[in-house]
Order: C-alpha cells, then structure tokens, then sequence
C-alpha cells in the first residue's frame, strides 16, 4: 500500500516534505508545499501504475503456471513472501557503474557513477573494535550509505540517477560529467568534510530532494541513535534535539543526556521501519549515534556564501526486527531544497569531536545538555594533558587533580565547618532540652551560640552544592567523548566502557568484574566516616555503609572513566581530611614543639670556675 506523509494545515494544503512511502523504499514527491488535491492526484498516478504492473505481473505468473501445466509434480508450499510495490523500484541508468576512490589520512570514500555520490565511507583511524585498526583483524569503522546514498541529488525520485563519466580526477577531488551538460565534484577536505558542487547543464531552477546518508546504532548498552538540527527561525535559530521535546521522531529514537539507558518498550505492533517528517528551514541536519555524525553541515549557492535553507526533511528509522524490544538500528534522511543550477553542499562524516564540530558551528551536536559551559572547557583541558602525556587514563587523573585542587579551599572550608558543627553539638542538645517548648527562645539561643563560636551552619553545604555542577559536567563529557573509545589505561581495555575483566569466562555475572566501582565504594565508604558527623548513628550508618553500596550498584556499568574520576577524587579527599583532623588535633593539644636547648661546649675559663 502506497501512503503520504506530510503535515495537514487548516486551508487544504500538505506542508513539510511530501514523501511517498511504499514498502522500504520511500520517494520524494519535488513540491514541498502541496494542494491537498494534487497529492491526491500524485497517489493515483502512482496507484494506477502499481496496478497495471501487479496485473502485467499476474498475467506473466498465470502464463508461466499454463506452460507447467503438464508437470505431474505436486509443487511444495513456500513461505509467502511480502508484497512487493512496483514504486520500490527506481529505475538504474543504461549503462554500467563505475565506482571510485578517494582518500586522505582519516577517511576513505567510494564513489559511484550513477548519480555522483558516496556509497561508503571509512574512518581510517577508529577500529571497529578494541585495538589498533588493521584491515584484516580489526577493521576501521565504515558508513554504509547503498540504500541512502550521500548527496544524491534528484528531481525525479523515480527516474534512474544521471549516469555520469569521469570527466576529471585529482589527488582529492572527482569530476563527474553527464551527456546534457551538467557537472558534479566531489572534494574530500580535511577535518572529514566532503565538498559537493552541483552545476546544471543550462540555467535551471527547481526543487530538489537531497540525501544526508545514514548513521547506524552503537553496539554498547548505552549507545544511542539521535537527530540533532538548527531550525532556521527570525532571531538566528536554535538546536533542536529531536530524540527530545515535542519532535515527531522522538517516539522513535534513542537519546538525550541520559544516552541510551533511559529504558525501552515493546517492540509489538511496531513496524519495522518508520518516516517522520520535520517541516521548517534548517541550517544543519546531523544524524548521529554515541561516537560518530553524518551531517549536511551546509547548502550555499556557488559564491560559497549565499546560504540555502534545508526546507525540512525526513528521517526514516529501521529497527531490529529481532529484538521483542523496541531498539532502532538506523536512522536516515533527505531534505529539500531549491535548487539554483549552481550550488554547494558540504557534509561532514566523522568522529563526534569537539573541536572538529565547533569550527563547523555544530558544537550542540555534543549535547551536553544545561552545563554545557562547563563542558566545552573540560574537553579542552582533557585534551591538553593529553597532548603532553599521549594517554587518556593520565589524562584523566591530571584533570581530576586540577578540579580537586580548584575546590580545595572550598573543600576545607565544608570540612572544618563539619568539624566545628561537630565539637558544639553538646551545647545544642543542651540548648534543645532546655527549651524544647519554646522554638523561638531556642533559635535565638542557637544563632549566639553560632556567632560564640564562629560557626555558620551552612558553611559545610554550600561548598559542596557549588562542585554538583562539576560533577554533572564530567559526567557527560566522559561519558560521551569520542576520545575516550578504546583508550586503554592499566588494565582497563576501553575507558568508555565498563572493565568487564574475565566476562564470559572466569567471571561471567554481571558483564564482567569491575574493579574500580568497587573500589570506588570502599573510597566512599571510608571517607563518611572520617566525615565529621552531626546527626545521629542511624545517620552516620547510613551514610557509611548503604551509601556506598547504592552508589556500586549505580556506577557498576558505567564507564570506566567516570569511575576512574570519582575513586580518585575520593581518595584526594581522604586526604584532605585525614591533613585536617591532624592539624585540629594539633592545634587543641598544643603540641607545639619548642625549640630545642643546646649546652655549650665548656671553655677554659667555666672549667677553672667547676662550671
């Protein structure tokens, strides 16, 4: 069955791109704001179509069981196979496809000679899995783009794609000509940028679909597979995460800051793929998944700067058909735009990278979320340690040592407030039995008490809460950083992950043995009792034993590198308070060394006088 997509306004039109779907094939109609009785019009010349081919089809089938008639044998019942619409398939150009090569220290792009386009690209510098890339044992990481080709170009979502020669080729660059004239380059840049310029063969102006490739689910637990756009608006625009919010694909996608733990639900009913259209201009379109983006970072005329707003798009996500829950596997997209006869579109497909994104304009593709201000600079910094120690657990401890020593004032001033809070709590219990039935008496009575002594009962909170903000930051930046992926340190194989020592062989429950979040309890546990307490000693068991186990349960599959920070930055405080507690000793005991007397030596004249 054929169906439209589009969104319905009150004076009878479609807006938002209008796209037929008809199985696993979906076809762009070129109009992106429709008459509601055009589209009309459209689905019956393609219905009228698929008709007369399934009876052509029918008719050859019956004609074909006439010619067997005569075969005594019985034929065996096969597994019906689904129906297939002629409007899948799009027709392919006379002559054969060539495919070519373009490549530079981080990327490989295959090209094609139907339609100009990348059919795949290769991160030469991330393995598929841990270790180092080789082509044989461990493979670099490739996008697969053959059912949504990157930067196809089309009028006609059902004509073949123009079928082009090879008119010129450069160390970085291919040019593609067509037999009416027009011309396609195709520029691998640095920094995984891909230049494509399209020229028409005579002055043409017209409303073209415009693929943005692919992007494929993770494989980690946590992985994730998102939409991320700028939506082009009267004051700038702003970024839309679309696996958030009120977006039509949200319902679809797995993301956002909490990644991909934010649960799942039945796969039942669903289909096994879904098109969603976004209406409105956009400036970017990015799909991406934990580590990686393909983006359509731009569309400008030929000066390079006239900008040509992507006149929304839609996102066609697949899922896994094996899974009885619900998880997504890809997520592909096609825009719109207004084609001049003369235009570039520059596509970005890398690494998910900070500082690659933000030269791009595209640093809210990292979605950190509201501390964002705080992250930006934690990957730099992470990234300048490691320029000087070529290693990411290094790299890691040096940041957690600066972020400690920044908050150290703060922290010995919660410390010491404890400690005092701690010493006066006699005089409190006194003051609470005393005037236990008069409330006001007794505040008045704590407050003398808190100025006596120099003490501010809130002097122990604030430092704490100000370092919250820290904390959530580093969370997500190492959480999500594409440096860390496969980094090694120690024992660890890959910081992004849980250790997972001894999985499936000598330790096969829970994924695997992760010794630093149980380290990381033991720290924390260790460190609330050396805490100065003040409340009760259900309270301080409390705080020393369940705390502790909650927090192992929480980090046990996080990745190794947060549990990397945290250990570490509880064991600084240890510290910390283990230096405080023996400076207050020191100072209440008076244990001031004096200086220590010497004799002379004796002179002539003391020994004469018996001295």
């Amino acid at each position: 069955m054929v169906t439209v997509a589009g969104t319905a306004t009150s004076r009878g039109f479609v807006s938002g791109p209008v796209f037929l779907y008809a199985g696993e094939r979906d076809v762009a109609l070129p109009e992106y704001r429709l008459p509601a009785e055009k589209v009309g019009a459209e689905l019956a010349r393609y219905r009228e179509a698929a008709a007369a081919a399934e009876k052509a089809k029918a008719e050859a089938a019956a004609a074909k069981g006439a010619a067997a008639e005569p075969v005594a044998e019985k034929a065996k019942p096969q597994a019906a196979e689904p129906a297939k619409s002629p409007v899948q398939a799009v027709a392919k150009p006379d002559r054969p496809e060539k495919t070519l090569f373009l490549e530079n220290g981080d990327l490989k792009l295959e090209l094609s000679t139907w339609g100009g386009v990348v059919k795949k690209a290769t991160l030469k510098k991330y393995a598929v899995r841990e270790g180092a890339v080789d082509d044989k044992t461990n493979p670099p990481v490739e996008f697969d783009f053959s059912h949504s080709p990157l930067g196809e170009l089309k009028s006609d979502p059902l004509a073949a794609p123009t079928a082009y020669d090879v008119a010129e080729t450069t160390s970085n660059s291919v040019v593609f000509a067509a037999a009416d004239g027009s011309r396609r380059t195709v520029t691998l840049g640095a920094n995984y940028l891909v230049e494509v310029r399209d020229t028409a063969g005579a002055p043409a102006s017209s409303r073209m679909t415009l693929s943005i490739g692919s992007m494929a689910m993770g494989t980690g637990s946590d992985d994730l597979l998102s939409v991320d756009s700028w939506a082009l608006d009267g004051k700038g625009g702003r970024v839309i995460h679309h696996c958030e919010g009120d977006s039509p694909l949200k319902g679809y996608l797995v993301g956002g800051i909490s990644g991909g733990c934010g649960g799942s639900r039945s796969a039942a009913g669903l289909p096994a793929a879904a098109n969603e259209s976004v209406a409105g201009p956009q400036k970017w379109i990015a799909l991406k998944n934990r580590f990686f983006v393909t983006a359509l970072v731009g569309v400008t005329a030929a000066d390079g700067k006239t900008q040509i707003a992507a006149e929304g798009f839609t996102a066609r996500i697949s899922r896994d058909v094996s899974a009885q829950a619900y998880r997504p596997n890809e997520v592909s997209a096609k825009t719109i735009v207004e084609f001049p006869g003369d235009m570039k579109s520059v596509f970005y497909v890398g690494p998910k990278k900070q500082s690659l994104l933000w030269d791009l304009g595209m640093k809210d593709v990292m979605e950190f979320g509201m501390w964002r201000v705080i992250c930006y600079p934690l990957v730099s910094i992470l990234n300048f340690f490691y320029s000087f120690v070529p290693n990411y657990g290094i790299a890691i401890i040096l940041l957690t040592i600066l972020v400690r020593l920044v908050f150290w004032p703060l922290s010995h001033k919660s410390t010491v407030g404890m400690k005092k809070m701690q010493e006066i709590q006699p005089k409190i219990k006194e003051l609470q039995e005393k005037h236990k039935g008069n409330p006001q008496r007794l505040q008045q009575e704590m407050m003398a008490l808190y100025r006596e002594n120099k003490v501010n009962p809130l002097s122990s909170c604030l430092p704490m809460l100000a370092q919250i903000p820290v904390f959530i930051a580093l969370f997500n930046v190492l959480r999500s950083a594409v440096e860390l992926r496969y980094a090694s340190f120690l024992w660890i194989g890959d910081l992004s992950a849980p250790e997972g020592l001894g999985a499936g062989s000598w330790f096969p429950w829970f994924g695997g043995l992760n010794i630093l979040p149980i380290l990381m309890a033991a720290t924390m546990g260790l460190q609330s009792a050396l805490t100065p307490g003040t409340g009760d000693k259900q309270q301080k068991r409390m705080m020393t034993v369940f705390m502790p186990v909650m927090m192992l349960f929480m980090f046990y599959k996080f990745a190794s590198a947060l549990s990397l920070y945290w250990t570490l930055s509880q064991v600084i405080s240890i510290v910390q308070m283990w230096l405080i507690r023996r400076s207050t000793a020191a100072e209440k005991s008076g244990a001031l060394v004096p200086d220590e007397v010497i004799d002379p030596a004796p002179t002539r004249q003391m020994r004469r006088h018996g001295n």
